[in-house]
């Protein structure tokens, strides 16, 4: 996921954080045990001059593969540049 996003977005500042933990036994969690909760906190020129909803579908777009393999949740906090 890390290197999907610095790829996409060679970002200035990423943080990755695996909260799958916090959501165990929850409506969506991973039965497998497999990582499936995730929150990314981003900074990139490639978002300054795009919306928020922008934004989170090019996120989206470009992990794409991880959604369709089990990441079930993606909070996505963008900071400034």
């Amino acid at each position: 996921m890390v290197a999907a996003l610095k790829n996409s977005f060679e970002p200035s500042f990423l943080e990755v954080i695996d909260e799958s933990a916090q959501h165990a036994g929850h409506s969506g969690a991973s039965e497998s045990g497999l990582n499936s909760h995730f929150r990314v906190l981003i900074a990139s020129s490639h978002f300054e001059k795009l919306n928020r909803v922008q934004r989170h579908r090019l996120v989206y777009d470009s992990l794409q593969e991880f959604l369709d393999n089990g990441l079930h949740a993606l909070a996505i906090e963008f900071r400034s540049n």
